[in-house]
Parts: C-alpha cells; sequence; structure tokens
C-alpha cells in the first residue's frame, strides 16, 4: 500500500516540475496587459468549478439512485416475504441497510470502510445491534490474525528477502517462458506471507522495473510481464487465509453465520494447489496473447547486477551484493518456515494460528531479532481493511441474529426448488467471477457475496463452507477493467513510462481466463476438494 501511495505521489511530484517554471515565468514576465494575468489565473478556477459542480450533480445523482433502490427494496419485501414467512420489522430494517450499503459500494465512489461503518451505525442506532458486540469485533481473532500478518510482513518485506528471493529466481531462467513461470512461482510464494493483493502488489513492483531495463529492447516482453505479474497476484491470493483480506471476510463471516470456519491450515490444503495451476495457466495465457514466437525464441542469460536499481542506490535483492543471505534475511527465512509450519500443523499442538501470528510478529520486530520496530511495523497495517472487516461481520450478524438470513435461506429454497445443486454452485462461481464489473473492491464482493450464498447453499443441500471457498476463489479473477483491483490499476500506470498494457489486452485476457477459472473453480469443488476434507454436500 505504502508503494502504491508514494507511486501517486511520485507522478503528481514529476508534474510539478514542469508546471512552476511556466507558473513563474509568467508571474515574472512583463505584460502590456495587467489584465491577461487575471484572465489566465481566472481559467482554472473557472475549469475547477465546472469539475466542482459536475462532482456534485453525479454524487447526487448516485445518492437518489441509492436512495430509490433502497426504498425499492423495502417496499417490496413485506411482498417477497411470503415464501420465508412475514418478515420481523428489524430484519426489514437489516436487509433495507443492507442493500443500501449494497448500493453505495456500487454506485457512489464513497470509501467502503466508510459505507460499512455507516450501515454499522444505523444498525446501532436503531437499536438492532447492541454497542458492545460491535466494538467486541475488534478483539476477534481474524482482526488480530490480520495485524500480526501485517507486522510480520513489514519485518520481512524490511530484510529484503522477498527481493532477494525473486532475484534468486529470476536469474535462473533460460527463456521468456521459464521466466514467466519462474515469476510466477514467485509470486505464489508471497501468498503464504504477505497479507492483500495490495501490499504484495507494492513489494513486486521494484522486481518488474528492474526486468523492464534488462528487457528495453524487447518492449512486447515487459509488456506481458506487466501484465503476469498483477494476473498471478490476484489468482494466487487463493493460497492462504490472509491472501487477501477478502478471505479473512469471508471466514468471519461464515464462522458468525453457521459456528465455524474454514482454518487457516485447511485453506492452504485446498487453496494451494488451485492457485498453482490458476497462476501458471494464466501465466501462459498472457504470455501466448502478449508475445510472439519470436519473442519467446532464443535463450536468456540474466546477470544478476542487471537487476540492480542505480536510482535508488540498491539492488532489487535488499541492498547487498550477490552471494549469501544476510543474517537478517536468514533469521527472517526461519521465522516465516516455523511461523507456516505451525499454521499448518494446528491440529498437533493446538496452537490458534492468531496466537502464532502475534508471536511472529514480536520475532520480526524484537531487538537484536528483528529487522523493523513494532512502531513502523504497524505503520504498514492495513487499518482501513480492518475496519471494513469489522463492518461486514456486523452487518452479518444482524442478518443472523433478526432472522433475516433464515428468511432469505426459505425464499432461496421456494425459488431454488427442483434445481440440482451442482447447477446452482456452477452459478454462484460464475456471478462471483463477474462481480468484479459491478463491485470493484474484492472486500466488498465478499461483504456482499458470502451472506448471500450461505442460505442459498444450505437451501440446496451444498456445504455453505465449500460453497463460500468456491465463490472467494471465483472472485479473485478481476482483470477486466484497470479499476478492477489494485494490483491491476498499479502496473497498468508505471512510474518510469516502461510498456504496459492497456484496455484491449484486459478485454482480451479477461475473454478467456474468465471461462477458465469458472471451469477451474468448479472442477475444484467438485472433483478434487472433497478428497482434501471439504464435501460438497
Amino acid at each position: 500500500m505504502r508503494t502504491s501511495t508514494t507511486t501517486q505521489d511520485s507522478a503528481v511530484a514529476d508534474t510539478v516540475p514542469d508546471a512552476v517554471p511556466g507558473a513563474a515565468d509568467a508571474r515574472h514576465s512583463e505584460s502590456p496587459d495587467p489584465d491577461e494575468h487575471r484572465d489566465t489565473d481566472a481559467a482554472p478556477e473557472t475549469a475547477g468549478g465546472r469539475r466542482s459542480r459536475s462532482g456534485l450533480i453525479q454524487g447526487a445523482a448516485a445518492l437518489s439512485a441509492v436512495a430509490a433502490g433502497t426504498t425499492a427494496v423495502a417496499a417490496a419485501l413485506p411482498a417477497a416475504g411470503g415464501p420465508g414467512g412475514e418478515l420481523t420489522a428489524d430484519a426489514r430494517v437489516v436487509l433495507s441497510v443492507f442493500a443500501a450499503a449494497l448500493l453505495c459500494w456500487t454506485l457512489t465512489r464513497a470509501d467502503d470502510a466508510f459505507i460499512g461503518m455507516a450501515a454499522v451505525a444505523v444498525l446501532v442506532a436503531a437499536g438492532i445491534l447492541p454497542y458492545g458486540d460491535v466494538l467486541g469485533l475488534l478483539g476477534s481473532e481474524t482482526v488480530w490474525l490480520l495485524v500480526a500478518a501485517g507486522v510480520m510482513a513489514a519485518g520481512i518485506e524490511a530484510s529484503g528477502l522477498p527481493a532477494r528471493a525473486a532475484r534468486a529466481l529470476i536469474v535462473r531462467a533460460g527463456s521468456v517462458r521459464a521466466l514467466v513461470h519462474l515469476v510466477t512461482v514467485g509470486v505464489v510464494l508471497t501468498a503464504l506471507a504477505i497479507p492483500s493483493t495490495s501490499g504484495r502488489a507494492a513489494l513486486a513492483l521494484p522486481v518488474f522495473l528492474a526486468l523492464a531495463r534488462v528487457f528495453a529492447e524487447r518492449p512486447a516482453v515487459v509488456r506481458a510481464l506487466a501484465l503476469v505479474f498483477p494476473t498471478t497476484i490476484l489468482l494466487s491470493a487463493i493460497a492462504s487465509l490472509i491472501g487477501a483480506a477478502a478471505h479473512l471476510i469471508g471466514d468471519e463471516i461464515l464462522r458468525g453465520m453457521t459456528g465455524s470456519g474454514i482454518g487457516f491450515g485447511h485453506w492452504l490444503l485446498l487453496g494451494v494447489p488451485l492457485a498453482v495451476v490458476s497462476a501458471h495457466l494464466a501465466a501462459e495465457l498472457v504470455l501466448l496473447l502478449m508475445t510472439r514466437r519470436a519473442d519467446r525464441r532464443g535463450r536468456l542469460t540474466l546477470d544478476p547486477e542487471q537487476l540492480g536499481d542505480p536510482a535508488h542506490g540498491d539492488s532489487a535483492s535488499g541492498g547487498d551484493v550477490p552471494g549469501r543471505l544476510t543474517n537478517a534475511q536468514w533469521r527472517m527465512l526461519a521465522l516465516v518456515a516455523v511461523v507456516v509450519a505451525l499454521w499448518c500443523t494446528e491440529s498437533l499442538h493446538g496452537v490458534p494460528p492468531t496466537a502464532v501470528a502475534l508471536l511472529g510478529a514480536l520475532a520480526a520486530t524484537a531487538p537484536g531479532f528483528g529487522t523493523t520496530p513494532m512502531t513502523a511495523a504497524l505503520k504498514s497495517v492495513p487499518w482501513p481493511l480492518l475496519v471494513f472487516m469489522i463492518s461486514a461481520a456486523a452487518l452479518a450478524d444482524a442478518l443472523v441474529r433478526t432472522g433475516a438470513a433464515e428468511w432469505a435461506a426459505q425464499a432461496a429454497l421456494a425459488g431454488a426448488a427442483g434445481t440440482d445443486s451442482t447447477v446452482v454452485l456452477a452459478a454462484v462461481i460464475a456471478v462471483s467471477a463477474a462481480s468484479h464489473l459491478v463491485l470493484q473492491s474484492r472486500s466488498a464482493r465478499a461483504a456482499v457475496l458470502v451472506p448471500a450464498v450461505i442460505p442459498l447453499a444450505s437451501a440446496v443441500g451444498l456445504d455453505p463452507a465449500a460453497a463460500v471457498f468456491a465463490s472467494t476463489a471465483a472472485a479473485g479473477f478481476c482483470h477486466t477493467l484497470t479499476s478492477s483491483a489494485k494490483p491491476v490499476a498499479l502496473f497498468s500506470d508505471l512510474p518510469d513510462g516502461s510498456p504496459t498494457y492497456g484496455r484491449a489486452d484486459l478485454l482480451r485476457l479477461s475473454a478467456l481466463l474468465g471461462p477458465l477459472m469458472v471451469a477451474l473453480v468448479l472442477g475444484a469443488a467438485v472433483f478434487v476438494w472433497p478428497h482434501l476434507g471439504l464435501p460438497l454436500r
């Protein structure tokens, strides 16, 4: 996240030097007509005023649409309550507020966390959600798991270990195809320890920029690599529970509505195979779409020194010359190995994943062992995602508490009567994969889809956990537009002007990758996951 912000700031800074000298010349030049300066100065104000009025009009239109949609939902609820029985007043309020939040996430540019907390505030003010219960969510294990993982990731990043590992993989590439798949291997590995796709994209950007300099004379290869990074980052996130905040949100909602979640170790067992297969297939697809046979032909010989970053006086490996890992990198490598091993063996030792993560966070910031102070590491924690996660869990609790979820389950049962459960699962997967066209935030998609998927799955005889995991995996496909995901946006506007992909490239990729992902997730749910402890029914 820090890198993406820095990139935006750098972009602004790059435009300032061009503008400031001209402004200075205008102030100090002598003009025969003093009114000329007043007219010139007034023009930006007029344009700014027009933009401000346009923004206000668009905002007012969006809010009007939200109000109209919410009113329509509220008016339709009594009539729609037939299959599930009469709705209580509290349930109607919860469903109306949920609909309003969905419309706001879809139609407005307001912050996702703000919308979520505003919805929760309405339910608290209405007396539906107890104030103490909402505050109690701050102490949930999922929240502290994300906090601890963020702190631990800051320590790992500060050691330079991820970049060093990436370079160690890259220099072994003997061809462009091998390079693309080795990059994919490195990206998949980061999902095991780095929370959030945005954080992993920020971590991968310097590695890509170093490769872009190496392949400066081969723009097609650079463009392909620019698309490989965000594509594999998004698809490989399913490998672990902390791979994306949406996973934590979905697991928390599942736990709140059914009494049990999936857990880190089981998620790893289910997600890693799908992440590996989908990421490598997508990488190969990008390579075929973005390069010609001539671009892929010939052997590569990459010198580790080529991946240095002279602009920052550092190298992509974390600042030291090629050779052995530094002591700090060895310590962080050992820490990652121990933490992941403990996460995967929870059933043997009984230590919860959150407690393991907290111990790992303390180790990553401990004087003499860690690589960064605790205060600095806490600044890298995605606090807005935490707030959003809490609001999503609170909304799910309100759905269960008021009986709205039960009504939705009974309504779904009436609507899906006679429909094969596999067909319903295929529809859930397809809708989840396409949802990024409406809801651009991955976390918002989880907050909307999971509470709807659970009662639907129960109604048709599907295991809610299997349906939620399938929906979450399919929602990882969000490549159609640059605004569909932060990693896609980050790599589409590079700070040094390197060749990158355009809208047409994303559309071509999505036309093939979308159906492929739906088929992969459905196949895994039907044929693979039942053998890994996640039965379909």
